[in-house]
């Protein structure tokens, strides 16, 4: 009996850490937040490498810092806010002799607005160091949080699901030419994450000790599957570094060409696994001594993608500027996440297999007069995920982005910005088996509004 309980509580450590670095992001595919400029947001995230006026630049394209002549303060905040409906079931113990529907609701909507923050600052130096641009920024590149009813169909998978990731970007640019100049950025980055799911103990118990379900009848039993649930919960936390290089380029007057590559950050993810359990469920495993369902602690190695942005922006006139974005998202970093004890001892591996991703994004911007610039922008996004890995952990699939913004220069120090974005998400089918043995077959609909609202101080 011993090593089927050991599989049942390691695969479900696998689980949690896995869903802590992989549940969905409601504002791009993965688990990616690009909201660090509600000016970029509201060109669907077009020219973000070659932003004027703009101190997001620090972390998107540093080498574009030389766009900004004077000390630059800039806060946004975006709200995303998720909608997602499930519909379908599923079969607990599936396989076995016990097997029997999945109760349970669709699990209402497991979206919740969540505030993403940015924080930038760019200082032009002044002197014997004129042609340097120095930048810092604080922002959330990846995470969102999602949570399901308790007692939904898909409970065995997921319930609550929550990643808060803070990058400190630290930059600094050269202009090499009056057209020319290259930039350079370190990251620090924090990441932590919470997890829970329920635990069908009653399945377990059945698959290692059949007497216990099957007499005196399968209903009078008092373990079975969907009896005896529990909930298992995992947190976990690390920093990570990393860095990021840029140039831009402007040949013309009117055109301007920005690069950027982002690095890959490694994390070791260092964490608790809880297990809730039921009373009778506690009293059987204390008899046979069984203690593989206690807290414990387990970690997993996570590299986070490096991403490589292209963009280019022309003037056609005074007034009015187009641009493109492609940027590539490197996610075959996630093939798949391997768990391990405190010792290094491996112990269960759960698979992913995420593709490399492309989102393509076209923005423009219209200056009405000197106070205000209307600006909009459409965007495709491709999604790592495939249909044999999804989970509920990450109903994600392609994306449509439809943006528009606004700005308002009050003066020539302040100016205030505005932005709403509507993303819809091609339905995803979900196809999957959960650590407890059942399997939820179904499909999510859902969408997604983003609304961005930023200040800006030029000193």
């Amino acid at each position: 009996m011993q090593p089927s309980h050991r599989y049942i509580r390691l695969t479900a450590i696998a689980l949690g850490v896995a869903g802590v670095i992989s549940f969905g992001s409601a504002s791009a595919t993965g688990f990616q937040i690009r909201e660090n400029s509600v000016k970029n947001q509201g060109r669907a995230f077009a020219g973000s490498a070659v932003a004027e006026k703009d101190a997001s630049v620090v972390s998107n394209n540093p080498a574009a810092m030389v766009n900004l002549d004077t000390t630059t303060v800039r806060v946004d905040v975006t709200a995303i806010d998720l909608t997602a409906k499930f519909s379908g079931g599923g079969t607990a113990a599936a396989g076995s002799p016990l097997a029997r529907p999945l109760t349970g609701g669709n699990g209402g909507d497991p979206g919740d607005i969540t505030a993403v923050p940015a924080m930038s600052i760019v200082v032009p130096l002044s002197g014997s160091f004129e042609k340097l641009t120095l930048g810092a920024q604080l922002s959330a590149p990846f995470g969102l949080k999602t949570e399901y009813e308790n007692g939904w169909v898909g409970r065995y998978n997921a319930l609550e699901s929550e990643v808060k990731t803070i990058d400190l970007t630290l930059s600094a640019a050269v202009k090499l030419t009056d057209r020319f100049s290259v930039g350079a950025g370190f990251i620090y980055e924090r990441a932590e994450a919470t997890l829970t799911n329920a635990v069908d103990f009653g399945s377990a118990i059945c698959r290692v000790s059949p007497a216990a379900c099957l007499t005196p009848n399968p209903v009078a039993a008092p373990f079975g599957p969907q009896k005896n649930d529990g909930t298992v919960k995992v947190k976990g936390d690390d920093n990570g570094i990393g860095w990021i290089l840029g140039f831009q380029w402007k040949p013309t007057d009117r055109l301007s060409i920005g690069y950027s590559h982002r690095s890959e950050i490694d994390h070791d993810l260092e964490g608790t696994v809880t297990f809730t359990k039921p009373g009778n469920v506690s009293a059987l495993l204390g008899a046979a001594g069984i203690t593989q369902y206690n807290t414990g602690p387990g970690g997993a190695k996570l590299t986070t993608p490096s991403t490589d942005t292209l963009s280019v922006s022309y003037a056609f006139n005074e007034q009015f500027r187009m641009m493109f974005d492609a940027q590539k998202t490197d996610w075959h970093s996630l093939q798949s996440v391997n768990i391990v004890r405190a010792n290094g001892t491996p112990v269960a591996s759960e698979q992913f297999q995420w593709d490399d991703s492309m989102m393509y994004a076209l923005g423009a911007e219209y200056d009405l007069n000197d106070r205000f610039t209307l600006r909009g922008g459409v965007a495709k996004d491709e999604t790592p995920t495939n249909d044999t890995h999804r989970t509920p952990r990450l109903p994600d699939n392609d994306r449509t982005l439809y943006s528009v913004g606004l700005t308002w220069n009050a003066n020539e120090h302040i100016s205030v910005d505005a932005a709403y974005t509507r993303i819809q998400i091609d339905s995803p089918d979900v196809n999957v088996v959960s650590t407890s043995g059942s399997t939820l077959v179904g499909k999510f609909k859902g969408h997604a509004d983003l609304f961005g609202i930023a200040a800006q101080y030029k000193f």
